[in-house]
């Protein structure tokens, strides 16, 4: 495996920091992996699942949004809208120096990122939401009662996971306006839906919305007793694997596919379409 430091323009102007993944021999797709709300790119579950995908011939780029992680710009200039153009433009940077994406891989509100950016990337053939919510208005409960304070004031500092971020009211109207639903009807891409039955912060109805709402072909796969945030290396490995068998079928070059190594032949999970 090689991994690749990367830097490119974001949507708001500062440098994003990447990472790309490439396996030992040409890649037989490219992949791009957003990470959760607030987290980012070295996030344990993005980096177990980036570099695992690698030895089954997929090249994955990763990469902090802005304001977080090693990225430059404020973060509390940002919002929904904005981490769906910096998947954009990531998808274009694949593009120019490389090969543009065919998978997008998004966990948590990245999974809600990369169903909202699929339409904008024509590229892609297949996307993999790992402990998604069906909307990113879901992520307005962690504000608790800084919602109202951010309201009336126009923004105000809330904790989450241990950090303190400022969020702003342009965020919380960026986020009721956007047409979720309508975006996964209209996917135009072959769908992987990852969840935990027992994930404590993003609950698997939302798994079974979003597979009700998209059309086939689709896919759900039950994370048994994952937490949300995968911290268990067995959890994200099994991720990656099924990730892999199921974008044999649907994400590599048609010449490619044959040339899977034997551990990711069909055990029939890409053909799983049960809901959740």
């Amino acid at each position: 495996m090689q991994s690749k430091k990367i830097e490119f323009s974001g949507s708001q102007g500062g440098q994003l920091a990447a990472r790309l993944e490439l396996p030992e021999d040409k890649p037989q797709a490219y992949a791009l992996f957003a990470h959760c709300f607030t987290c980012g790119k070295d996030q344990v579950a993005a980096s177990r699942i980036s570099r695992a995908l690698t030895g089954f011939g997929i090249a994955v780029m990763r990469f902090d949004f802005t304001g977080l992680g090693g990225s430059g710009g404020e973060f509390g200039n940002t919002h929904f809208s904005s981490n769906t153009d910096d998947l954009v433009l990531a998808a274009e940077y694949l593009q120019a120096r490389f090969e543009a994406p065919s998978l997008l891989i998004g966990h948590s509100l990245g999974g809600a990122a990369v169903l909202a950016a699929r339409h904008r990337i024509p590229q892609v053939r297949a996307v993999a939401t790992i402990a998604a919510p069906f909307s990113p208005d879901h992520v307005l409960g962690l504000l608790g009662n800084s919602r109202a304070e951010i309201e009336r004031q126009g923004q105000a500092d809330v904790l989450l996971a241990g950090r303190a971020f400022c969020i702003q009211r342009q965020f919380l109207d960026d986020i009721a306006a956007q047409p979720q639903a309508e975006r996964i009807a209209n996917l135009q891409a072959a769908l992987l839906v990852l969840h935990s039955p027992t994930d404590e912060l993003v609950g698997v109805d939302n798994a079974r919305r979003i597979f009700d709402t998209a059309r086939h072909p689709k896919s759900f796969i039950a994370l048994d007793q994952a937490d949300h945030l995968l911290t268990k290396a067995a959890d994200a490995a099994y991720v990656a694997t099924v990730l892999a068998a199921w974008a044999g079928r649907y994400a590599l070059r048609p010449t490619d596919r044959h040339e899977l190594p034997a551990r990711q032949d069909s055990t029939g999970l890409h053909e799983q379409q049960a809901s959740p």
